[in-house]
């Protein structure tokens, strides 16, 4: 799972039949912290998550199978909203992956 900040909604004019009652949101990146680490992406929302909220999200096949039918294309799934994030002390954040 990564974090990453809802910056906007996406409208389309048709959605695959297994996104229907699901809303397309825009996310930005972030480290633990809220700081962004970048490009934001599109994300299928699965929690009702709102602009300007910290979320996790998942990539790849772990967001298909986050939707009832796993066989659909969602490539990013918001999964969880951040209440609060904690680095215990002496604890290093996990380094961030190329290409996430």
């Amino acid at each position: 799972m990564y974090f990453a900040r809802v910056i906007g909604t996406v409208v389309c004019t048709v959605k695959v039949p297994s996104w229907r009652g699901h809303r397309l949101l825009l996310i930005e990146p972030t480290d633990h912290a809220g700081t962004g680490q970048g490009r934001p992406l599109v994300a299928v929302d699965l929690v009702s998550s709102a602009p300007g909220q910290r979320v996790f999200y998942v990539r790849g096949r772990e967001a298909a199978n986050a939707l009832p039918d796993p066989d659909n294309p969602a490539d990013a799934a918001i999964v969880g909203i951040v209440d609060e994030a904690r680095v215990v002390a002496g604890a290093a954040p996990a380094p961030p992956r190329a290409g996430a």
